[in-house]
């Protein structure tokens, strides 16, 4: 059973797999499968607060089945981007090429980043090198440095483009935050090799690696294929690293860290919010155990924590990533919940 609840991740790869073998409504399988039936599903579901005793989070920590999970993201998601170059080669319906280009897109959130931004916390440098070619998928290498040290760093305050302010819509934060953070990575190499005495102009600077490499897979894609498919797979990577935008805004929406004499505040588990929802937990690795994850970053997903006072969703991941689409209605759910939770905490989000 520990074992099973990811396999929701599986099925939703499983249902992206269709949608770019199938033609038809199949194609848009994916999005509605994560977008309607499993936002409807979890608005009748809390989740579990159950968490791990020490001893066994020592066992799962070492349980190489739960590494094994996330590493064979790594060939399903490059198998899936072959199948989309091939599949969209073919004579579509303006309706079912969309979908594929949804689907992949999807893919490349859900997989290509999120997995990613998995192994990209680990220390091990094949793990690395796995969570640098997920990102490549949606063009977005940069995430394994910017997260990093970056966005960790400065996470729910002013500083940080990646978290999300108070009122904020949506469609301002994505373009602050993809700015913002390409911006912030290039800095944060200079910085890095500065300090080393480094050349910055060299190929030291894994921003100009990174530029080179995902210059090469669109090329690649534009001389195998044509200009179509190349333009078809950067539609799909921009969906990917949009989704990822729109997660980091849930995340720490309306949340703030605040400076002492010199520097930010402790994170806390109230600096991000949470959701127990057991799909969107499957689904997505435990992403949304996020308060843990910000409170120990080198935690492994198979044993982040549920904390008492890290602030809840009102339903999963999936469900809050639709509403967030809504701004009204988003502030109409969150701002009474942000309030509340400063007059709960308020020396603790101070």
């Amino acid at each position: 059973m520990k074992y099973t609840k990811y396999l929701w991740s599986f099925l939703s790869m499983g249902i992206a797999y269709a949608g770019i073998l199938f033609d038809g409504w199949a194609t848009w399988g994916l999005f509605v499968y994560a977008f309607i039936l499993i936002p409807i599903v979890e608005l009748f579901l809390s989740g579990s607060k159950f968490n791990l005793s020490k001893e066994e989070e020592k066992l799962a920590e070492k349980d190489v089945v739960f590494d094994l999970l996330v590493y064979a993201i790594v060939p399903l998601q490059y198998g899936l981007l072959i199948l989309f170059c091939f599949a969209v080669q073919r004579d579509l319906l303006l309706y079912e090429l969309i979908g594929k280009i949804v689907t992949f897109g999807l893919a490349c959130g859900v997989y290509g980043i999120n997995v990613a931004h998995e192994l990209g916390h680990r220390i091990k440098k094949y793990e690395q090198n796995m969570a640098k070619a997920l990102l490549l998928t949606s063009q977005y290498m940069h995430f394994f440095i910017e997260h990093n040290r970056g966005h960790h760093n400065k996470v729910s305050t002013v500083e940080d483009p990646a978290s999300s302010r108070y009122n904020e819509p949506i469609y301002v934060f994505w373009f602050r935050s993809v700015w913002g953070c390409y911006i912030s990575a290039w800095k944060l190499e200079k910085f890095r090799l500065t300090k080393m005495g480094k050349p910055v102009l060299s190929l030291r600077n894994e921003m100009i690696v990174f530029q080179l490499i995902q210059l090469a897979l669109v090329l690649s894609i534009l001389f195998v294929f044509n200009w179509q498919t190349m333009l078809y797979y950067l539609a799909s990577a921009t969906i990917g690293f949009l989704l990822l935008e729109t997660v980091n805004y849930i995340e720490h929406y309306g949340l703030q860290r605040h400076k002492g004499e010199q520097f930010f505040h402790k994170v806390l588990p109230v600096h991000s919010w949470n959701s127990n929802h057991p799909i969107g937990r499957g689904v997505l690795f435990e992403l949304s155990r996020h308060s843990d994850h910000h409170f120990r970053a080198n935690r492994k997903y198979q044993i982040l924590k549920y904390h008492e006072d890290s602030p809840q969703m009102p339903t999963g991941y999936p469900g809050m990533m639709v509403l967030s689409l809504f701004p009204p209605l988003w502030f109409k759910v969150m701002n009474p919940r942000v309030h509340e939770l400063k007059t709960k905490y308020d020396k603790l989000l101070a």
